[in-house]
């Protein structure tokens, strides 16, 4: 991918100067006065389900770089690894244990109680040869419907559009293919289970399906144009479905907060001030949004590696980081965040960075081979956290 020219620093203006300023007081790089205090808990207990399976707790990463997805305790780093296909992207968990892997080749399908896979479900969209890479053909974001009854992946075909595939979870087959958008990175579900969100990376947009008739429409999200096509950095990457009112937030470049209606198909511009080239998104059930900062565009210009955190009312807290990352899963207690370091790009590294949100704090942690999806099991039983790395858990 070739970089586009960004616009200068005043076109990027989002507000007039003393607007901008009203709305951001206290917002400032790292911790300071004013700074947003971390996500509050999303309210599921932090006590052992009953069933077995792995301890609360217990991080699951996709091993872009080995092809497996590795169980990770976040003190001790990596306890075990389970093979589930080439080039694994985004994964889903299901409040029955079952972890729904995206790979190049089908969707694996994970006993994470067991630790061992159990199906590999082919798509039914012609990506090609199977590769590795970053435009490697095959599943990309992936999300479950509340109930579990589908997995909704979203299928990248190198050279054109892709399609969002309908898997049946009890059937384990995917039952319906929709055409969607170029490389849909993520994909989510609204929270009544109605509507299905692919995010389509390569042109600027959302494709909104509805669960039922798997109609589809186009809403296009693109705060800084659609200039330089293909080669543009300036595009969609991860959305989080906003609990209180089901708008799409949709990060960029640290600066700009897209937050889309999908009924609509209108988008609201918010500022954000990381000024760093962002990537994955989680968002807790109060509605506090983190976002991966992955490093500069343009190095004299933009700001490093980070994770943005950001209340409910706008105000934010920056924490850098040491290299590039991809995506973000948050603890149930709400208090640490888990940052994979795999990176779609160069420069990703093998592990997590594990990030205290109420002192700032950060370590790294070794963890997998280029992890990209990230998520917080809860064991074999009991309801499902708010969100995983590249799709959702219900």
């Amino acid at each position: 991918m070739t970089k586009s020219r960004r616009p200068s620093r005043t076109a990027r203006a989002l507000l007039p100067g003393a607007v901008a300023a009203a709305l951001l007081t206290g917002c400032a790089q790292g911790s300071g006065s004013g700074a947003a205090p971390g996500p509050a808990a999303a309210g599921v207990p932090s006590s052992p389900g009953s069933g077995g399976g792995p301890a609360p707790g217990t991080l699951l990463v996709a091993d872009f770089g080995s092809g497996t997805v590795t169980f990770v305790d976040p003190a001790r780093g990596a306890t075990g690894s389970v093979e589930v296909g080439t080039a694994p992207y985004g994964l889903a968990l299901g409040a029955d244990g079952r972890a729904w892997v995206a790979t190049a080749e089908g969707v694996a399908v994970v006993d994470t109680a067991a630790r061992k896979r159990l199906a590999l479900i082919p798509y039914r969209t012609d990506t090609g040869p199977v590769t590795t890479g970053e435009y490697r053909g095959g599943g990309m974001g992936i999300a479950l419907a509340p109930d579990g009854r589908r997995a909704y992946v979203g299928v990248n075909v190198p050279g054109g559009n892709g399609a969002l595939e309908v898997v049946d979870t009890a059937a384990l087959r995917v039952t319906d293919a929709v055409p969607v958008g170029r490389r849909p990175f993520d994909v989510d579900v609204s929270e009544d289970g109605t509507e299905v969100y692919a995010t389509n990376h390569d042109s600027f947009d959302v494709t909104v399906v509805a669960a039922g008739t798997l109609e589809a429409r186009r809403v296009e999200v693109a705060p800084y144009g659609t200039e330089g096509g293909l080669g543009s950095w300036l595009k969609p990457h991860y959305a989080a479905v906003r609990p209180s009112d089901g708008r799409l937030l949709l990060p960029f470049e640290g600066e700009r907060l897209a937050v889309v209606d999908p009924r609509t198909g209108r988008t609201g511009i918010e500022p954000m001030t990381a000024n760093t080239h962002q990537h994955g998104v989680a968002v807790t059930a109060d509605g506090t949004l983190l976002a991966v900062g992955t490093g500069p565009i343009d190095p004299d210009a933009d700001r490093g590696p980070s994770l943005t955190v950001r209340t409910p009312d706008g105000r934010e807290r920056v924490y850098p980081l040491e290299g590039p990352h991809e995506d973000v899963a948050v603890s149930r207690d709400g208090r640490t965040a888990y940052v994979t370091g795999g990176f779609t790009r160069d420069g990703y590294w093998d592990g997590l960075t594990v990030v205290d949100l109420a002192s700032g704090g950060t370590r790294r942690l070794a963890a997998g081979s280029r992890p990209l999806g990230i998520a917080v099991l809860r064991g074999a039983a009991g309801p499902a956290a708010e969100r995983d790395g590249g799709g959702r858990e219900r």
